[in-house]
């Protein structure tokens, strides 16, 4: 008797604890982790945008003296970075998923301080846009921050601390070109740049010394069904994630989408030849200005309300937003309408990672993540070529009317992909 007693109570003594998740061992870590991210996302994007006012210059400087070709070549330049970052996000989301997310902040950091360096050493046009391309490829620390943040913040917490990530990020965007507009003057072209670099470098050390992270190769790496219950292995609805990535490509096509006409269309509104490119860069901030006040309200309602709800509303908000922008008569009116923009479209991105959170197991929430910020960063190339190629062929007010459709359009997915999901 005494060995049947043995042999029954020896599984129980023997079996292991069920293992907690990645977002269990890092509940104490997140709040640090999300204060430097949004530290390295505000820099990195201060450094990659302060070249928007002086980049002609540059371009110039580097050997090129046709108007039209400095133009272009401005063009490709700025694009580049933002192309390398569509390209390469879901690699890296990948990686994440497998070796931890603090390598990934760290390898953006040093690398993109390293290439902002080498930007101001560039000796003509074509090694400053495949420098730019190298940025954008090897960069990323904005879209390691969202795969940090997104997987380690509390679920019931997740929407408002992307909100607040997505601030650092528009601030940055904001500042930018302001810093970019003073620096040369006292530290010259090149040496902007470099300082640039330094910055980037200022925050591979915060993240190298205060970011914290407990990742588990074995268990985090990839899903485990010994031990899981079946319910935590989640098996992705491809149409609902295929959903969510076309919605975080319109969050930036939409925006940018005007981009190319916006300095004409405000120079007919009536703005003075002389204050015309400032008046456009005033319009162009607005829109950020506006995300920056309502990102983290917006997504602590996705929190409390649900993601789907937000992202539906902002969506329809968003379209509506663009349709009075067609019919201003002066050029204050369609700064405070993209501000409002600004501010209906800020609820998208906290929300969208949310739900991809929520969308597929822990162990390829990385991955995810990085598809959708590829997909945003697709929208900010693609936005523009539309906007071109509408506001040629059919006028400027019909780039307003075409974003706003599609942006309505993707709300109304959106609420199909919300009931597929909730069924």
């Amino acid at each position: 008797m005494p060995q049947a007693v043995s042999s029954l109570s020896a599984p129980r003594a023997f079996a292991e604890p069920h293992p907690r998740s990645y977002a269990e061992r890092n509940v104490q870590y997140w709040r640090r982790n999300l204060v430097v991210c949004v530290f390295g996302s505000f820099t990195t994007l201060v450094s990659l945008s302060m070249l928007l006012p002086f980049l002609p210059l540059y371009v110039r400087q580097l050997g090129v003296t046709s108007q039209s070709a400095v133009i272009q070549w401005s063009g490709v330049a700025f694009g580049a970075t933002f192309l390398g970052t569509a390209l390469t996000a879901p690699l890296w989301g990948r990686l994440a998923d497998r070796f931890g997310r603090k390598p990934m902040l760290v390898r953006a950091a040093i690398g993109m301080a390293v290439v902002m360096s080498l930007i101001g050493m560039a000796h003509n046009v074509y090694e400053l846009v495949a420098l730019r391309l190298v940025a954008g490829l090897v960069g990323g620390y904005a879209s390691a921050s969202t795969v940090m943040v997104g997987t380690q913040a509390p679920r019931e917490r997740a929407g408002w601390a992307l909100g607040i990530l997505s601030t650092g990020a528009l601030a940055g965007n904001l500042v930018g070109p302001l810093v970019g507009g003073v620096l040369p003057d006292w530290l010259g072209i090149r040496g902007t740049f470099f300082a640039g670099g330094a910055m980037i470098g200022v925050a591979a050390l915060l993240t190298i010394f205060l970011v914290k992270e407990e990742f588990h190769p074995a268990s985090d790496a990839k899903a485990h069904a010994r031990g899981a219950s079946a319910a935590s292995v989640r098996r992705p609805d491809y149409a609902v994630v295929a959903a969510l990535l076309v919605t975080a490509m319109m969050v930036l096509l939409a925006n940018m989408s005007i981009e190319p006409i916006i300095t004409v269309y405000v120079g007919s509104l009536g703005a003075s030849a002389g204050h015309l490119a400032r008046v456009a860069g005033v319009v162009m901030a607005c829109s950020a200005l506006g995300s920056m006040l309502t990102a983290a309200r917006l997504g602590a309602l996705a929190d409390r309300f649900g993601s789907w709800r937000v992202i539906i509303a902002c969506l329809v908000l968003t379209g509506l937003a663009m349709v009075p922008q067609a019919f201003v008569t002066h050029w204050w009116q369609l700064a405070a309408l993209r501000a409002v923009m600004g501010m209906t479209l800020a609820g998208l991105l906290p929300s969208i990672g949310k739900l991809a959170r929520q969308s597929v197991d822990e162990s390829r929430t990385g991955t995810l993540l990085g598809y959708l910020q590829s997909a945003q960063f697709s929208g900010q190339v693609v936005g523009p070529v539309i906007g071109g190629v509408i506001g040629v062929h059919f006028g400027l007010h019909a780039v307003f009317f075409a974003t706003g459709a599609l942006l309505i359009a993707c709300g109304g997915l959106a609420n199909w992909a919300r009931s597929r999901a909730e069924a």
